[in-house]
């Protein structure tokens, strides 16, 4: 599990290089910086209050825990006697604080792609300490805390269809959710985030009318290799132990992967009669993002198939901001939210238990609506009023600084010292 929280973490320096390289060279560094803002920030809030809000007994409304509960991370380590306290799956649970500050970081550090070339470093950091508090402790706590999007006898799912026994004296939702890995609470809800800010924030100067090229695509294919290699911490590490569970996982997001590179390529070629390495690079991600809440229910060929769709979707997806004019700027509305959507709702086809092509019946592809909806609509209408929130700091940049370059006028710094 310490194995795949580094991976997990490695995951949000790879973010850096894959969307840096598809930045302009004046902004590359900005580019990079906000992941790794997003690493500081989260860092310090997740210890503070954000797993006491995640994963704290004391349910409030179903939404989020007590922030206060285990803050500071007391009571959550050792016990009055100093010794470790055993979490929820058997091992300490000081490991499994390790293994979910990354997922708080990497699904923060994905919004920053909207953002390219515009937005003040400053309310960027300001946003990510309360985005991540109002936003994405209480989604993870509902989807994996027990609260109102989980199985939990409580939860939308048990209200829908009912309650059945756990086997422990218990109730649980007859019909529970899966979101093995984060399709809800990190691609729907980065992906959804990103989209209402672009709106919010406004387009670069000269969108639609100025071509935007990639800088360095060497670096964005490193940072999709990196992102591939750490996704596997993602999506195995979330079977919580080294078993046939989490090898069902590593093979299936090999598999949606490599097969969401094919369909990237092949609309690509069909539409546009070439096959690119950011379109490589771009279909490996949708690939990831869209078995990452299916990997654990699915069989290696339905995540072939869920895979191929999902890098054709993100492929056509990705012209949509200049059909109706929001600047997704590095494209993670087409890619997280689109595959995100996709992978979470495809479950309730493809799950070889429940799924409606495996014998299953409708119930578990309307609970995954629900829940896919529920998200979408949460972090829409909670992202928006911190957008507003914190307009009187101001999200842009000056006129000069983004002609000039985002990289000298926020941190005096240039990526490339060219004479």
């Amino acid at each position: 599990m310490l194995m795949a929280a580094s991976l997990v973490l490695l995951m949000t320096p790879g973010v850096a290089f894959f969307y840096g390289g598809m930045s302009r060279s004046k902004s590359v560094l900005n580019m990079m910086m906000m992941s790794f803002g997003a690493m500081a920030v989260i860092g310090v809030v997740y210890v503070l209050w954000g797993w006491s809000m995640s994963y704290g007994t004391q349910d409030i409304g179903g939404v989020f825990a007590n922030p206060f509960e285990f803050f500071g991370l007391k009571d959550s380590i050792t016990d009055a006697d100093g010794n470790f306290i055993a979490g929820a799956w058997g091992y300490p649970n000081v490991i499994d604080i390790a293994f979910q500050v990354t997922f708080a970081i990497i699904t923060t550090a994905l919004i920053s792609g909207a953002l390219a070339e515009r937005v003040k470093f400053s309310t960027w950091m300001a946003f990510s300490a309360i985005w991540v508090t109002v936003v994405y402790f209480p989604l993870a706590h509902m989807v994996w805390g027990g609260g109102l999007l989980s199985g939990s006898e409580n939860g939308i799912a048990a209200k829908i269809f009912g309650t059945t026994d756990d086997g422990e004296g218990g109730l649980v939702a007859a019909v529970a959710p899966i979101d093995f890995a984060g399709g809800t609470v990190v691609h729907i809800n980065a992906g959804i985030a990103a989209f209402v800010l672009a709106v919010i924030v406004g387009k670069r100067a000269g969108f639609g009318k100025t071509a935007y090229r990639p800088h360095n695509l060497p670096l964005v294919m490193l940072g999709a290799a990196l992102l591939w290699f750490g996704w596997f911490g993602f999506n195995a590490g979330s079977a919580f132990a080294a078993d046939g569970a989490a090898g069902l996982a590593w093979v299936n997001t090999t598999s949606a992967t490599a097969a969401a590179i094919l369909g990237w390529l092949a609309t690509e070629r069909i539409r546009d009669g070439k096959a690119t390495s950011l379109g490589a690079a771009s279909g490996a991600v949708a690939g990831l993002v869209a078995i990452t809440p299916a990997a654990g229910a699915l069989s290696p060929v339905g995540s072939l198939v869920l895979g191929a769709i999902a890098g054709v979707l993100s492929a056509l997806a990705v012209g949509l901001k200049y059909k109706f004019g929001y600047d997704d700027s590095l494209d993670v509305v087409g890619v997280h939210l689109v595959s995100g959507l996709w992978g979470t709702v495809a479950i309730g086809f493809f799950a070889t238990e429940t799924g409606l092509f495996y014998g299953g019946d409708y119930k578990q592809l309307v609970v995954q609506i629900v829940i896919a909806v529920a998200a979408l609509v949460f972090t829409a209408v909670l992202t928006a009023i911190i957008a507003f929130a914190l307009k009187p700091l101001g999200w842009r940049v000056s006129k000069e600084t983004e002609a000039r370059g985002i990289d000298e006028g926020e941190h005096a710094e240039t990526a490339y010292d060219l004479a």
